[in-house]
């Protein structure tokens, strides 16, 4: 765990640490997510539409989209 200073105009430098675990260079941009008390950072991905595709391949179990839309007719 490294630590940064807030600065008098609201900036901080992101460790070393932190720059290199998320392959982080000069102008890249970054994601920051509150939640609740705590602050997630995040590298900002070059496409959205592929950082999500296929997260909710493994959301249901085998065969229920196919049990469902037989529901439907």
């Amino acid at each position: 765990m490294t630590q940064a200073t807030i600065s008098s105009k609201n900036q901080i430098v992101i460790p070393r640490e932190a720059r290199e675990a998320l392959d982080l260079r000069a102008g890249d941009k970054v994601l920051v997510v509150v939640r609740g008390k705590r602050v997630v950072m995040l590298q900002k991905p070059a496409s959205h539409r592929a950082a999500i595709r296929g997260l909710a391949s493994t959301a249901y179990p085998a065969k229920h989209l196919q049990k469902e839309r037989r529901s439907w007719e």
